[in-house]
């Protein structure tokens, strides 16, 4: 049984990675008029990945054979609740990896077959989970062209604004106005948030500091102000920004990244710095999957890595990784268990 799934993966990833494509155009959720079936891989879970999913999914589908699994992805936003696919149980649409690693806990394959994450296994996760790693992200501060913030930030002043106990520019520097800097963050299940806090080592944000707008999302009407302070993934930016992929709503818009300690987030390719990627302000994304289905020796498991794992479809595109803003890793595709 073994040797017979052995084959059939390596001959599915010599299909699917092989293969020359024009890759088609992304969409958001599976495409207007198609329910994914009950065999496909069907996935929820952050945003911070979700365009790289959406294109993903649209090159994998258009040449996988059509007796295999396709690949579909759920974005955070639009119609709630969904039916991922056919026979599956209808759900509340998953905001962030926390809720889209609950999806895969508390539903089996019928429903949702695997998570898209920015952050690793933590304390409290449900077991045994997956976490597929398939590239690098980092996690800087973007403020109002032209407003009142500097150029950069060290992590102590960072700390100091989060936590007020620093509330004015003047208190950075002499030379910026002696103004009321307005610190943002994400809401809570946001994980843009929760990688910049950590960083920054701040456990409890102060009281100066409002919660609400969408990551990566610099359209919000609050932040169109001269002395906002806001959390933004530099991958999602340079997407955004350099790449092709924004769009009315995941846009920058007045907001540009900041450096922090003197180290730019984004270097002269207009890519992510490595000098930034290895500091405290990078992070792995990851696809999770269930445990003991990505491990079994059965054509269900053959599917999962021929998308995921190592030779699949995913780690075998690096270039489609960098489209989106982020960095491919070696270590695509090595698994880390809850």
């Amino acid at each position: 049984m073994r040797s017979t799934t052995v084959r059939v993966f390596t001959a599915l990833t010599a299909a699917v990675c092989g293969a020359v494509l024009a890759a088609p155009a992304a969409v958001a959720d599976p495409p207007p008029g198609v329910v994914p079936a009950a065999v496909d891989l069907v996935g929820v879970g952050v945003d911070t990945t979700q365009g790289f999913m959406n294109q993903t999914s649209s090159d994998y589908n258009a040449v996988v054979a059509p007796v295999l699994p396709k690949l579909y992805s759920w974005d955070v936003t639009g119609i709630n609740p969904i039916t991922p696919k056919t026979g599956a149980v209808s759900i509340a649409r998953p905001d962030g990896s926390g809720q889209g690693l609950t999806a895969l806990a508390i539903n089996t394959a019928a429903t949702v077959n695997y998570s898209r994450s920015s952050r690793g296994p933590v304390a409290g996760d449900p077991t045994p989970y997956t976490f597929v790693p398939f590239a690098r992200d980092a996690v800087t501060w973007s403020a109002k062209a032209g407003g009142n913030a500097p150029a950069n930030l060290t992590t102590a002043q960072l700390k100091g604004i989060y936590e007020c106990s620093i509330t004015s520019w003047a208190q950075i520097s002499a030379s910026l106005p002696n103004v009321a800097i307005k610190p943002y963050l994400p809401p809570a299940i946001s994980d843009t948030r929760t990688a910049f806090l950590k960083a920054i080592a701040v456990s409890t944000p102060g009281v100066c500091v409002t919660a609400g707008p969408r990551n990566d999302r610099g359209i919000d009407p609050v932040l169109n102000d001269a002395n906002v302070v806001f959390p933004y993934s530099v991958g999602t930016y340079v997407a955004q920004v350099y790449r092709g992929h924004g769009t009315a709503v995941e846009s920058p818009g007045p907001l540009t990244l900041r450096s922090i300690n003197g180290i730019a987030p984004v270097n002269a390719s207009n890519s992510i710095n490595p000098a930034f990627l290895g500091t405290v302000y990078g992070r792995t994304l990851y696809n999770i999957v269930r445990t003991g289905e990505y491990t079994a020796t059965t054509p269900y498991a053959t599917a999962l890595k021929s998308v995921f794992g190592p030779q699949g479809w995913i780690c075998a595109h690096p270039a489609v990784i960098v489209d989106y803003g982020f960095v491919p890793i070696a270590a695509c595709g090595s698994t880390v268990t809850t």
